[in-house]
């Protein structure tokens, strides 16, 4: 028997795992493929963004309760998990503001990627997901985590980068989440207005406006029977998911008919491929 193919993903915060590519792990856990997730920072410093959840003994521990967030969300995935150990720098609401002295995002940039490489030769990923060099959204974590990926990716299988942290490996792929895009949000504006249904949406679609998107989507993973797990994994993370919330305003099987897909830019290859494609492993 061949070996299992691994995936790994790269994540900021503890819930970003849920919102970004868990249907695609999903489906690829139950196809037999090894997934670990690895997250950055603990979220201590996030939000809690469900009012339900905003309660003084919460706030006091949040670090333990986003914790065991993460591990519930871990196991509902099928996926393998674990911290790289560093501080949230939370979301400053000033961009001028200086961020938290020792936070992840003010790390330099080598330094803070040994601790990934370690990863990445330890579990030898065929295929690595990470976010694009905006963050997907300019969070200073999310644009520190794509800045250690793109570092790691291309240092793990060299032996002379970073001696000392495991046997050299070399992925073979590295992708950026294109999760958010507006053809997606478009889509089911339309598909609900469409039902009669109030559509969140159109704010966020007014957001694109002045934003091009900057990666077109070469990769599309059909996974819409896996939304189910994505929503259960989505609702785990309690402290930031809000059940009444944006995320569940459009019902799953609107979800599954108009956009059945997760969808990737494929930033690294270096086996052959053929774009447009619908598999991560592609040309492995």
């Amino acid at each position: 028997m061949s070996a299992p193919l691994r995936l790994m993903a790269v994540h900021a915060h503890p819930d970003d795992e849920s919102s970004k590519g868990a249907a695609t792990m999903a489906r690829y856990v139950a196809e037999g493929v090894e997934v670990l997730v690895v997250t950055c920072t603990g979220g201590e410093r996030g939000s809690i963004l469900n009012p339900k959840m905003d309660r003084p003994e919460i706030r006091a521990n949040i670090a333990e309760v986003r914790r065991q967030e993460m591990e519930e969300a871990r196991r509902i995935l099928g996926v393998r998990q674990t911290f790289l150990g560093f501080v949230d720098s939370g979301l400053p609401e000033d961009e001028n503001e200086p961020l938290p002295e020792g936070c992840f995002a003010v790390q330099p940039v080598a330094e803070a990627a040994a601790r990934l490489v370690a990863e990445v030769r330890a579990f030898r990923p065929h295929v690595i997901l990470t976010y694009d060099d905006d963050g997907g959204y300019p969070h200073p974590d999310h644009i520190m985590t794509n800045r250690i990926s793109v570092l790691a990716f291309e240092a793990a299988g060299d032996p002379d980068r970073y001696p000392g942290l495991g046997e050299p490996w070399q992925p073979l792929k590295l992708y950026y989440h294109m999760s958010f895009t507006r053809a997606r949000f478009e889509a089911l504006h339309q598909a609900m207005t469409e039902r009669g249904l109030g559509s969140p949406y159109a704010d966020w679609i007014s957001r694109w406006e002045d934003r091009p998107q900057k990666w077109e989507v070469t990769t599309r993973v059909p996974c819409a029977e896996y939304f189910e797990i994505r929503d259960r994994a989505l609702l785990a993370h309690a402290t930031q998911i809000d059940p009444d919330g944006t995320w569940f305003a459009c019902p799953r099987e609107i979800q599954q008919e108009v956009w059945p897909t997760e969808d990737y830019h494929l930033a690294r290859s270096l086996v052959d491929t053929e774009l447009p494609e619908d598999d991560l492993f592609a040309g492995i």
